[in-house]
């Protein structure tokens, strides 16, 4: 099976454990998470919140709008814009 059918397969109570198994650094047995199965964890994590949950309820959002409605701050992934001055 490939990474994406597993994704699309997961269930919202996987995606909870997986959540749960990273915050704990343990599986529910007990056992520690390795290094990399924590980084393999937060990765179907963020692959099952980018295919199935709203932008906003997503791992890693930042709620960038003030109380009066107003967003704050500039987006990260926003491009930059570049201004080259010549002062000669």
């Amino acid at each position: 099976m490939k990474y994406e059918e597993l994704i699309e397969n997961m269930t919202p109570q996987i995606h909870q454990s997986l959540k749960l198994a990273i915050e704990l650094g343990k599986w529910p047995s007990g056992q520690k998470l390795s290094v990399e199965q924590r980084d393999t964890c937060m990765r179907a994590v963020i692959a099952y919140d980018e295919k199935h949950l709203p932008q906003n309820q997503r791992t890693g959002y930042i709620d960038r709008t003030r109380k009066d409605g107003a967003q704050h701050g500039a987006d990260p992934l926003e491009p930059e814009v570049l201004k080259i001055i010549n002062t000669h």
